[in-house]
């Protein structure tokens, strides 16, 4: 067996480690297939921990010797680790270890990617380098020493030492070995520097593969950035000489923000005008950024134990969100981080995968790096920021700094700075990081003449991580709309506490628009029956403004689909006027234009009561498009021409915005021109953005052959393209050749299964290509489950993340949901099958 039965741990079951490690050092002897690990730590009991046995984790380990206080010792080892008898006293503990890097197809602990070691060990991955307390609340400092025949070897915190294939490291800022990194390779460095407000020179380095060179200033000036951003806006100053950052191209996330080297996915960092989307650009620099962050949330302050991973994560991901917003358009940002929290962990918190953003028990800790854990998380912090306010939420986070840095801390700890700093009791507030689940937020109007009266019912759906929801606290952020379009009542906190709850505003001269759930100030799934038209018109606030359009969109594709009606006039007029509104932001106005996703309105349609049919979904969404693009023809021809960026490439917001509005436009033309204007636009590209779009538009029109050809030929040498162009060809499928596409291209020479990013590329496009994943033959869920299969004993973490594709296989009609439980069985009977992937997949099967 790969992994022993797995085994249920608790919150409750908590219990501080029964020794304090003073002092840890690690001696690396690099051999790919032998490396040796020798550690020398210096342990003292823990006084205020309950008695227990010494127990060090430690998996996939050949235990060399082991000696207390330079004694011999005979551990029992067992396949998770091994205990010891040990001195009542403050005692060394030594061991040396054989580990197999290149053997580690995992990606966790140590492990090889193209010639490079590198590693990655949170959250349990340092177990697979040594023996140790391999837990969150056990911190010490750490000196490091590798030898190898490399010209970089790095590890965290400052050098002390260096020769030729010889290295010393010393990190003064004790951390838990999670935070612990490792990278050895022929690497080039692009060299930076930082002067923080303190006056401390910074020595930053960005070390990539020769060839990578050219694709490294904007991750470097996004590091900048971000470094000056948190000491301007949190206060928080960056604490050792070097910052350095590498890239991996094998790597099961997007980075790592180990204290002083981070490890970054390529993928995450790497950016060039030729390689990189404008959508790249943003999203490396929001990666850097928040893993530059982590430094004070997550790394000065770790968290007790894997339970409160929300509390470095949604801390962390709601920092980012606000850098975001500052470098770029707040009210875009916003936006698009619903979307995001919409498709994903509404998803997860209405299905088999729900759990509380603190859960209670897991099998598996890497099956909780969730969107509830980040996104949701992050959503409650904005929430508590919106209920104390922006001066209450600063000094809450100057206290949170001030008295628990270099604490392992907890949920609790958190919400006590709040209650200090502004007297609130956050009791109730607390559930929101113990119930599971989405609430769903019911809103009724009363008008007198006068007064104006919101009734509101919360109701949270019970689930098996959250039998009987109680009553929560949500801030919901509410203005008033008059007829004439005038704001007649600005945005105020109308706080709910309880199930029903009333709020009036009175003295108003006629019946106002309710404007409710301003810039989504709470994480709910609002019903409310308004005047979206109205809304669409005249709301001063972006988000609600777009959300208008965004119904309207949602609620005449739920009519075309089941009531067989044709696209309202009051959405495709509301969107003429607001796409041709040039005093809006270019890149609102594409968000405008976006239609709701497939699996958007799947989920709509299982919470109308109706079954959906991934390929009448489809089919509406095609309808409404030619009808977009016929009610927009007068305008489209000049919206493209208007946002065709002249100027020299810039990856900035202003830029970036035109973009995307100019290839929405382009998307529509391509229905009546056959893809000409595409073409053109391909041809004469001197960027990604423009050529992909270009591209993804002839593949639309059925003329991308001669196209893709000419891509892979361009770009076959660089593996982050061929990941689009692999991924693109199945997102961007006929649904009835979706599989068969995405089956061919597993047959290609360049598709390494084994690289996360190449595997995600396809297989993930595919389940984005809801209708071809759900197409009605099963051959789409087949494929998945075989790959599956294929993939688990080599990587289950990567394995067990793409399972989620199955979670929601209740909403569908019997015939598909007989073909996906085949699928799910199957891959459970699988001999051998990862405790990763089995808990998982045991969750999704039981719903």
């Amino acid at each position: 067996m790969r992994d022993a039965a797995p085994q249920t741990i608790y919150l409750k079951d908590y219990t501080a480690f029964g020794w304090q490690l003073d002092s840890v050092a690690l001696h690396f002897t690099l051999d790919p297939h032998k490396t040796r690990v020798r550690s020398r730590i210096a342990f003292t009991p823990n006084l205020g921990a309950p008695a227990q046995p010494f127990f060090l984790h430690g998996e996939m380990l050949n235990l060399i010797s082991a000696k207390i206080d330079g004694n011999d010792v005979t551990p029992t080892v067992t396949p998770q680790g091994l205990t010891c008898d040990v001195p009542d006293a403050p005692f060394i503990w030594e061991a040396e270890v054989e580990i197999d890097p290149k053997g580690n197809t995992a990606l966790e602990g140590l492990y090889m990617s193209g010639g490079m070691y590198c590693t990655q060990c949170e959250a349990e991955g340092f177990r697979k380098i040594t023996y140790y307390p391999d837990r969150p609340d056990v911190m010490s400092v750490f000196t490091v020493t590798i030898d190898g025949p490399h010209p970089v070897l790095l590890s965290n915190g400052n050098p002390v030492a260096a020769s030729e294939d010889h290295a010393e490291w010393h990190d003064p800022w004790p951390k838990p070995a999670y935070l612990f990194a490792l990278v050895a390779g022929d690497l080039i460095a692009h060299e930076g520097s930082f002067t923080t407000m303190s006056g401390r020179d910074v020595t930053l380095n960005l070390y990539v593969r020769p060839g990578d060179e050219g694709k490294c200033a904007f991750g470097m000036q996004a590091l900048k950035d971000s470094m000056k951003w948190d000491e301007d806006v949190y206060g928080r100053e960056y604490d050792l000489d070097l910052f350095n950052i590498v890239a991996v191209d094998d790597f099961n996330m997007g980075a790592m923000e180990n204290k002083g080297l981070n490890i970054f996915n390529s993928s995450a960092v790497l950016a060039s005008q030729a390689t990189s989307t404008d959508t790249n650009f943003e999203r490396i620099e929001a990666i850097i950024a928040h893993e530059y962050f982590h430094n004070w949330t997550g790394n000065r302050i770790t968290c007790r134990d894997w339970f409160q991973l929300c509390l470095k994560e949604g801390l962390t991901v709601f920092r980012d969100s606000q850098f975001t917003s500052d470098m770029r358009s707040a009210p875009v940002k916003r936006i698009e981080d619903v979307i995001d929290l919409r498709g994903r962990q509404f998803a997860e918190d209405q299905g088999p995968l729900a759990h509380p953003v603190r859960p209670e028990s897991f099998q598996e800790i890497n099956n909780f790096y969730t969107a509830t854990i980040y996104e949701k998380g992050a959503e409650v912090i904005r929430m508590l920021k919106t209920l104390v306010g922006d001066d209450a939420y600063a000094k809450a986070l100057d206290l949170y700094f001030e008295r628990h840095d270099g604490d392992a801390a907890t949920i609790e700890d958190w919400l006590k700075v709040f209650e200090d700093t502004t007297g609130r009791d956050l009791t109730q507030f607390k559930r929101w990081y113990s119930q599971a689940g989405t609430p769903r937020l019911s809103a009724w109007e009363a008008w007198d003449g006068s007064t104006f009266t919101l009734t509101f019912r919360q109701n949270t759906p019970p689930s098996a991580a959250t039998a009987d929801p109680l009553p929560q606290v949500i801030p919901i952020a509410t203005g008033l709309i008059g007829p004439d379009g005038d704001e007649v009542a600005p945005t105020r906190i109308l706080e709910m506490t309880e199930v029903t709850q009333s709020f009036k505003f009175e003295g108003l001269a006629a019946r106002p628009v309710a404007s409710i759930l301003r810039g989504f100030s709470a994480p709910v799934v609002l019903d409310h029956d308004a005047d979206h038209a109205h809304l669409l018109a005249h709301d001063s606030d972006p988000f609600n403004r777009w959300e208008a359009g965004r119904t309207l969109a949602r609620n005449t594709l739920i009519g075309m689909m089941v009531k067989g009606t044709r696209p309202d006039p009051a959405f495709l007029s509301g969107l003429h006027a607001v796409v041709s509104d040039t005093t809006l932001d270019p890149a609102y106005r594409r968000l405008m234009m976006a239609l709701p996703s497939q699996s958007d309105l799947a989920t709509a349609l299982h919470d109308a009561g109706h079954t959906p049919e991934p390929d009448i979904i489809h089919a509406a969404l095609e309808a409404m498009r030619e009808a977009m693009a016929h009610e927009l023809r007068d305008v489209l021809p000049d919206l493209y021409e208007d946002n065709l960026v002249i100027e020299p490439y810039a990856p900035d917001a202003a830029q970036s915005g035109k973009r995307a509005l100019g290839n929405s436009a382009l998307a529509l033309l391509t229905r009546s021109d056959g893809g000409k204007l595409a073409q053109e636009q391909y041809d004469h590209a001197d960027n990604m953005t423009q050529q992909l779009a270009a591209l993804a538009n002839l593949i639309r029109a059925g003329r991308g052959d001669a196209a893709l050809k000419a891509f892979e030929a361009q770009w076959r040498d660089d593996r982050l393209v061929m990941d689009k162009w692999f991924g693109l060809q199945v997102i961007e499928a006929d649904p009835e050749d979706a599989h068969e596409v995405a089956a061919g291209l597993t047959e290609h020479p360049d598709f390494n299964w084994k690289n996360p990013n190449r595997f995600r590329a396809v297989f993930g496009s595919l389940i984005m290509n809801h209708a071809g994943f759900h197409h009605a033959s099963g051959a789409g869920y087949k494929l998945l489950a075989d790959w599956l299969i294929k993939l688990d004993p080599v990587n289950p973490q990567t394995t067990a993340r793409m399972c989620s594709a199955f979670q929601t296989w209740k909403r569908y009609d019997a015939d598909r949901q007989a073909m996906l439980k085949a699928q799910l069985t199957r891959i459970l009977a699988t001999p051998d099958l990862s405790r990763d992937t089995t808990e998982m997949l045991s969750r999704i099967a039981d719903a």
